[in-house]
């Protein structure tokens, strides 16, 4: 059980965050990974990722077992500014607490040679590791990260708006029943006992894209207390039909807006809708205009991908996966879940 002790000007301190932390989604993807129940959402995320992250993941997964004890320093608190700003913290660890940590680590797992190096903390070996956790992002989250904001921020608004309305304490009362609120305790099931008393300091709710069915916090109570919890998704409208929706948008733009499945550069969308790549460009300032969709420039790529409004339109919860751009050369198998245990083994130092 997992119990939160409010204590006086804890519910006043207490708050939902501004968006998804990248660092909590990173490791918390690194669990869905493995999880062997069916998630037809994340089946075609969890492919992609496996066939092509095989170096960031033979650094992260030893130190993110699939059950149980994680190091706190993977998720420290500056990552709700960013993922640089994150990742420079994880970087700043002082040692003492590295090997604190990575001791913790292996009381309850054994450790590779290189989860073990990360407790001392070298340069070397912190380079290392972020460098891994910035091909992971770039490869796991960048083409997701538009879906994930968006669930994030359907939900937030609608916790925020109710702690505006009615109060912190309502608030907590819409988590059940995962999460309960038994004042001044707040609790849940949870693997271990854990115990955490907040005096004064609050209680920041991070929502989660990656999170699922029960909710996480970190080991360490006296670090800043957070929840990451699982973020809602609102009941979407039925879909709209492929013939309603051209008779809508027109068969050009509705194949546009048909063809964003997992996010994708212009010339890949006008690839996907058999348009010219200026076409594609036109119809998706369209749809952006509109709300259905959402641009963001990577140096010098523009990269488009559904927005909640979209997903609603299109009644579309289970697409996006990672895809390679256009014209890459193909893997000649993908690499099947039961392949992780390679991907763990040993690696250089």
């Amino acid at each position: 059980m997992l119990r939160l002790h409010f204590a006086a000007g804890d519910l006043a301190r207490t708050r939902v965050a501004d968006g998804p932390d990248p660092l909590w989604e990173s490791v918390l993807s690194l669990h869905r990974l493995r999880d062997t129940r069916r998630d037809s959402v994340l089946s075609g995320w969890r492919e992609g990722v496996q066939r092509d992250g095989t170096e960031p993941l033979r650094r992260l997964l030893p130190l993110v077992p699939v059950r149980g004890y994680f190091p706190d320093f993977l998720t420290p608190a500056a990552g709700t500014a960013g993922f640089e700003e994150g990742l420079e913290a994880v970087l700043a660890t002082p040692r003492t607490r590295l090997r604190a940590e990575i001791g913790m680590l292996a009381q309850s797992h054994s450790l590779t040679g290189w989860a073990s190096s990360v407790g001392e903390g070298s340069a070397r070996t912190l380079d290392r590791l972020g460098a891994a956790l910035r091909d992971y992002r770039n490869l796991a989250l960048d083409s997701w990260w538009p879906r994930i904001v968006s669930q994030v921020d359907a939900d937030r608004m609608w916790r925020c708006r109710t702690q505006l309305l009615h109060g912190t304490e309502e608030l907590l009362r819409t988590f059940e029943p995962a999460i309960r609120w038994r004042p001044p305790v707040l609790e849940a099931d949870y693997p271990v006992e854990l115990e955490t008393r907040l005096e004064g300091r609050g209680l920041l709710l991070i929502p989660s894209y990656f999170c699922r069915r029960t909710p996480v916090a970190l080991a360490d109570p006296g670090l800043p207390p957070v929840l990451v919890y699982p973020a809602r998704m609102p009941e979407s409208p039925a879909a709209v039909s492929p013939v309603k929706l051209a008779r809508l948008l027109g068969h050009t733009r509705a194949a546009v807006l048909q063809s964003l499945h997992g996010g994708c550069s212009t010339s890949e969308l006008a690839h996907r809708a058999g348009v010219s790549v200026s076409s594609a460009s036109e119809h998706a300032a369209v749809l952006r205009d509109a709300g259905l969709i959402s641009s963001n420039r990577r140096s010098n790529t523009v990269r488009h991908a559904l927005t909640f409004m979209g997903m609603a339109l299109l009644g579309d919860r289970t697409s996006g996966v990672v895809r390679r751009p256009v014209g890459a050369a193909q893997p000649a198998a993908l690499c099947r879940p039961s392949m992780l245990d390679a991907v763990t083994g040993p690696v250089s130092r």
